[in-house]
């Protein structure tokens, strides 16, 4: 039910793209109100004392590259709303069985040093776009458009349309590349075989060189508690407990925006939209789902390899070929042996995750879509295999399934924590294909979630690019056009 107030927008769903929305639109003079089903705002990007007292958990999303670079975040004063990174030393590294790592380090140099008879070749593949890294992000982090930087992202796009299979075949001859790219690209939730796959790897490589591979101190929710408490401050309401299962739980708008993924709008407005574009949203492809553990420990993971000690991320599989067969089988409906497990250990570089001398430990590996099985002998075999005595570190643990995740996101269908499946046709026509992916033909209706270009993280470009869909509609002041182009503008790194 509503209560009868009249707004210019309201936004369906509080996850970071709904907020993103919310805050351009109240930036340009709307009167705005985002409706949130739980009792906070957030979305996948939540923490909470999952497992004991004093240990916070990033409930989803926990390493945040794209959030730094974002367009978008970099424009919000989020710092003045109590928002601050912490920064690890290495961004990822990548053990092997004999106890040494691959690392991914803040320093394109130092990083191609470790990587022996690929270094050479590793550099010649990053180093065109390090010190470009604003321009390539500016680029990738929006609609497929002609690009502003043409020259520059030609030469990117050759290399991200690659497979990862590919990439690696023709760039890498040593283990420690070969892993440290599969890992990487294994982000994409897809077979390291696909098309596109590369782009994955290049991109959260750029990243780690750009800025590394930040978490928020405190948690992830510190963003999301941040970001409402700037849309609280230009006006804007939330509402949370308000779950949408039609229009008429939606108050009187001009514009209607969806953080949600297709199979949800089509639910609540499936019969606001013209056959054929609902028919494109029934078509969407959700991809694998995750299972997730988070761990409450008495010390750190005891890793054999000493550099995943100062790693922020740590993936677990071993050599490419190992992380390329569980990828394969988590999209082929199989739930791999030996998953490839990616962890986060946020409390080795934020003490306020856990209490002194405690540490937290994050987690997840894929599986199949809407997957029941439970996960965690395999998930902690795999890592006992690269840090033995892992086990006995173990005061707590808590899991989800992908059933249950979806359950307590409904965002995250059969456990896909991206918003739909990242394959190379549908990332290039997400939702569907529109020369605008988020204004439906209603012209009411918008969809701002992870489900539209540029897709899944924690960077809030999905509702900026929405929002300006909708202004461009004509639902904002006609002086609002130069207040919502200033958000294109990179700030200055310092």
């Amino acid at each position: 039910m509503t209560d009868g107030r009249e707004y210019d927008a309201v936004v369906v769903g509080g996850g970071p793209n709904g907020l993103s929305a919310a805050i351009v639109l109240a930036r340009a003079g709307l009167s705005v109100v985002v409706l949130e089903a739980r009792e906070e705002v957030g979305g996948g990007c939540r923490s909470a004392e999952l497992t004991e007292p004093g240990f916070i958990h990033d409930i989803c999303a926990a390493i945040h590259p794209m959030g730094v670079v974002s367009p978008l975040f970099r424009t919000l004063p989020l710092e003045e709303f109590g928002l601050e990174w912490a920064y690890p030393e290495l961004a990822v590294a990548h053990p092997f069985g004999d106890g040494t790592a691959a690392v991914l380090r803040p320093s394109l140099e130092e990083t191609a040093r470790g990587l022996g008879e690929d270094a050479r070749s590793y550099t010649k593949l990053l180093e065109p776009f390090v010190d470009r890294s604003d321009d390539v992000f500016q680029d990738i982090l929006r609609p497929i458009r002609f690009p502003r930087h043409p020259i520059l992202m030609a030469r990117f796009g050759i290399r991200a349309l690659w497979s990862a299979e590919s990439l690696i075949g023709r760039r890498f001859e040593g283990r420690e590349a070969r892993a440290l790219f599969a890992g990487c690209a294994s982000h994409s939730f897809v077979p390291l075989d696909f098309a596109g796959t590369a782009s994955y790897g290049l991109a959260l490589m750029l990243a780690a060189h750009a800025i590394d591979w930040p978490a928020a101190v405190g948690g992830s929710g510190r963003i999301v508690e941040a970001m409402a408490a700037y849309l609280g401050q230009l006006g804007g309401e939330i509402r949370t407990d308000r779950e949408v299962r039609s229009m008429a739980d939606i108050p009187p708008s001009r514009a209607v925006l969806f953080d949600l993924t297709p199979r949800q709008v089509l639910g609540i407005a499936g019969e606001e939209l013209p056959g054929r574009y609902r028919r494109g949203l029934e078509r969407y492809r959700y991809g694998p789902g995750v299972f997730k553990i988070d761990w409450a420990l008495d010390g750190p993971i005891p890793w054999r390899a000493e550099a995943c000690m100062r790693a922020g991320t740590v993936h677990v599989g071993g050599p490419y070929e190992a992380v390329a067969e569980s990828e394969a089988a988590s999209w082929g409906g199989r739930h791999p042996e030996r998953p490839f497990v990616l962890v986060a250990q946020q409390s080795m570089f934020d003490a306020t995750r856990a209490p002194e001398g405690r540490h937290t430990g994050w987690a997840y590996c894929h599986v199949p879509q809407g997957s029941e099985v439970d996960m965690t002998e395999a998930m902690e075999a795999q890592i006992e295999r690269f840090a033995p005595g892992f086990r006995d570190r173990i005061l707590a643990r808590h899991t989800r399934t992908a059933v249950e995740l979806e359950a307590y996101n409904a965002n995250m269908i059969g456990g896909d924590i991206g918003g739909g499946a990242n394959t190379l046709r549908q990332f290039l026509a997400r939702p569907v294909a529109r020369l605008d992916p988020y204004a439906t033909p209603n012209e009411r209706l918008f969809l701002c979630s992870s489900a539209t270009p540029p897709g899944g993280g924690v960077h809030g470009m999905c509702g900026f690019h929405a929002a300006r869909s909708a202004l461009r509609r004509g639902f904002g002041r006609k002086d609002a056009g130069e207040d919502v182009e200033a958000c294109e503008s990179l700030n200055s790194r310092g």
